[in-house]
C-alpha cells in the first residue's frame, strides 16, 4: 500500500486535474483587460465611439487614480475629503486598454442613467449634493478629451436616489422612483415637474425592495414596471396603470433583494414582448444582515404583451443575487456576477457565484440554461457587466465596503475583465462575418442594404441584430433592448461580398432614437458591430 504521504500527492494531482478539465471543456474565455483601474465601478456604459465610461461616487475618499493637476474637487461639505484631487469617473478605452480620469463634482453613488438620442450619456441624481442633480458626458473619440458636465440651469423636480430610467419613444427618458421618491418625471423637464407613481409606494416594505425599478418599454409603447414581487404596465402619459400583472413568486426581486432582469430580443412584427426576471435573496435577509442566507435560483418569464399573462417558471443551475443579465447579440442572455447567499449592501453577501450562464429562450424549459466558464474574480456588490462592439462582455468593479477596502475577504475590485462567449471561439473563427457596409443614420421604415463578407460561405439567414448601449449600475441594464431586423436571404456578389436587405424598426417603440450596434450574425456569430443612429 502506498504511503499516506503519496496517496494524498496523487489524491491532490488527480482532483485538479478534473478541476481543470472540468473548467476547459466549458464555453467561453476570460481575460485581464487592466489590472487598476483606479476606481471600482458601480455604474457602466460604453459609447457609440467604442469607449466605456466608468463611476464610482465622491464620498468615497481616495481612489487609485489621480485627476490631472490643477483639477482637484474642494467640497467643504464632504466628511471624507474636502480637497479631492482623486478621480471617481474614469474613460477606457477597450481598444489600448488606456484608462482617463475624468472630473465629476456631485455625488453619482446609487445614481442612474441613460443614453440620449444624440449619443449624451444623461446621468441623474445621486446621494447628498448629488439628489438632484443632472449630469451629461457629450462622448469624442478616444484621443480627445470630453468630459462631464454638471447642468446649472436644472435639477430634478425630486431627489433619486436609487432610481431608474428609460428612453421613450420621443427621445425623452422617464426618470422613475428612488428612496423615498415614488414618483415619475422626465428629461427634458415636463411642466408640473414630478408626477405621483402609487404602485411603487405599493410595493415598498420595511427593507425598501421597491429601489432601481425593472423597467422595459414595450413595443404597444407603454412601460413594464417591476418593483418588489410585481408588475405593472405603465401608460406613463396618462399616469395610469393599464393592467396589473399576476404576483411573481419567489420573494422579492429588486434592490436591495438583487434579482435581475431583460426583456427578450423584439423579432417579427413587433408585438409580442417577453421579459425575464432571475434570481434575488430571500425576503428578511437585508434586515437581519444575514450574509449565508442561500439566494433564490428562480426566474420568471412572461409575455408582458398578452391580454392574459402567466408566469412560467424555472429554476438556474445556482442561485443568485447581484446577478447581471446582458443581451447578447445572438438574441441570447448572459447572467454573470453576484453571489450564492446573502443579500445586497455593504458587507451583506458571500459564497460568490464564479459560473456565468448563458440563458437560451428559444429551448424548452429544463434546456435554456448552459453553465459556462467560471471567473477565478468574485464580484459582488456594485459590479457591472456590458456589451461590447466586439462581442466581448466587459466585467468591472465590486466594492462590498463602504470605503475602498483592499486587505478583506472579498477587496474593493479595480481590475477590468472580459468574457468571450463561445461564438468567439478559435473554431468559429471562418463563420464570423465582417460589416463592410452600411447607413450611418437610419429613419423608422427605411429599407437599406447591408454588405458582409464570410470566409465561409454562407448557409442560411445572416440575421441583422441591433442593440442598445445600456447604463448598467446594481444588477439592472437600464435601457437594454435588442432588435432583430427583417432581412432578406444574403445574395453573393461578384466581389466576395453577401448583400442583405434590411428594414429599419417601425417606429420609436420598437427601439427608441439614438445609437444602436449593429451586428451581422452568421449560425449564431456575430460581426464586431458597427454603430448606426435611429433617427425620427
Amino acid at each position: 500500500m502506498a504511503p499516506p504521504k503519496i496517496l494524498l500527492l496523487l489524491l491532490t494531482t488527480f482532483l485538479t486535474s478534473t478541476t481543470l478539465t472540468t473548467r476547459a471543456a466549458l464555453p467561453g474565455t476570460w481575460e485581464l483587460l487592466v489590472a487598476n483601474a483606479g476606481i471600482a465601478s458601480m455604474h457602466t456604459a460604453v459609447t457609440r465611439f467604442n469607449t466605456v465610461v466608468l463611476l464610482d461616487r465622491t464620498n468615497i475618499g481616495p481612489s487609485r487614480k489621480m485627476l490631472p493637476k490643477g483639477h482637484c474637487r474642494n467640497d467643504r461639505a464632504d466628511a471624507v475629503s474636502k480637497r479631492d484631487c482623486y478621480a471617481h469617473s474614469v474613460l477606457f478605452d477597450p481598444g489600448t486598454n488606456q484608462i482617463r480620469p475624468l472630473m465629476i463634482l456631485t455625488d453619482t453613488w446609487c445614481s442612474s442613467g441613460q443614453f440620449l438620442p444624440d449619443g449624451t450619456l444623461l446621468q441623474t441624481g445621486g446621494d447628498l449634493d448629488g439628489f438632484r442633480k443632472l449630469r451629461k458626458f457629450t462622448p469624442c473619440e478616444a484621443t480627445s478629451l470630453c468630459d462631464w458636465q454638471e447642468l446649472q440651469d436644472v435639477e430634478l423636480s425630486e431627489g433619486r436616489w436609487y432610481a431608474t430610467n428609460q428612453i421613450l419613444p420621443d427621445g425623452s427618458v422617464i426618470i422613475i422612483g428612488g428612496r423615498a421618491a415614488n414618483s415619475v418625471e422626465f428629461f427634458p423637464p415636463r411642466h408640473g415637474g414630478a408626477v405621483q407613481f402609487p404602485f411603487l409606494k405599493a410595493m415598498e416594505d420595511n427593507q425598501m425592495d421597491n429601489l432601481y425599478p425593472y423597467v422595459h418599454l414595450l413595443p404597444n409603447g407603454n412601460l413594464f414596471v417591476f418593483a418588489n414581487n410585481k408588475a405593472v404596465l405603465y401608460d406613463y402619459t396618462n399616469n395610469v396603470v393599464v393592467f396589473e400583472y399576476p404576483m411573481l413568486d419567489g420573494g422579492p426581486r429588486n434592490y436591495p433583494s438583487a434579482g435581475s432582469s431583460a426583456m427578450l430580443a423584439l423579432a417579427g412584427d413587433y408585438s409580442s414582448a417577453t421579459v425575464v426576471i432571475c434570481g434575488g435573496a430571500q425576503y428578511g435577509a437585508y434586515i437581519e444582515r444575514s450574509t449565508d442566507t442561500p439566494a433564490h435560483g428562480s426566474c420568471g418569464r412572461i409575455v408582458a404583451t398578452r391580454p392574459d399573462p402567466v408566469w412560467e417558471m424555472e429554476d438556474m443551475p445556482f442561485g443568485r443575487i447581484m446577478g447581471d443579465m446582458v443581451m447578447l447579440p445572438t438574441g441570447e442572455v448572459l447572467i454573470i456576477n453576484g453571489a450564492q447567499a446573502g443579500t445586497q449592501g455593504f458587507e451583506q453577501a458571500s459564497d460568490p457565484c464564479l459560473y456565468p450562464v448563458l440563458y437560451r429562450p428559444d429551448q424548452p424549459v429544463g434546456l435554456r440554461f448552459m453553465t459556462l466558464t467560471p471567473d477565478t474574480i468574485p464580484r459582488l456588490y456594485h459590479a457591472t457587466a456590458n456589451l461590447l462592439p466586439d462581442g466581448r462582455i466587459l466585467i468591472a468593479g465590486s466594492n462590498p465596503h463602504y470605503f475602498y477596502k483592499f486587505n478583506a475577504e472579498f477587496p474593493t475590485e479595480l481590475r477590468i475583465e472580459a468574457f468571450s462567449p463561445e461564438y468567439l471561439s478559435a473554431d468559429r473563427a471562418n463563420l464570423r462575418p465582417t460589416l463592410v457596409e452600411l447607413p450611418e443614420t437610419l429613419r423608422y421604415r427605411e429599407a437599406f442594404d447591408l454588405l458582409v463578407t464570410v470566409t465561409l460561405p454562407v448557409v442560411g439567414i445572416v440575421e441583422v441584430n441591433i442593440a442598445s448601449t445600456p447604463f448598467a449600475t446594481h444588477s439592472f441594464s437600464q435601457g437594454q433592448r435588442l432588435v432583430k431586423l427583417e432581412v432578406t436571404s444574403a445574395i453573393p456578389d461578384l466581389d466576395g461580398r453577401y448583400k442583405i436587405g434590411c428594414s429599419a424598426p417601425p417606429n420609436g417603440n420598437v427601439a427608441p432614437p439614438g445609437y444602436y450596434m449593429v451586428f451581422a450574425v452568421n449560425q449564431g456569430v456575430p460581426s464586431v458591430a458597427q454603430w448606426v443612429q435611429i433617427v425620427s
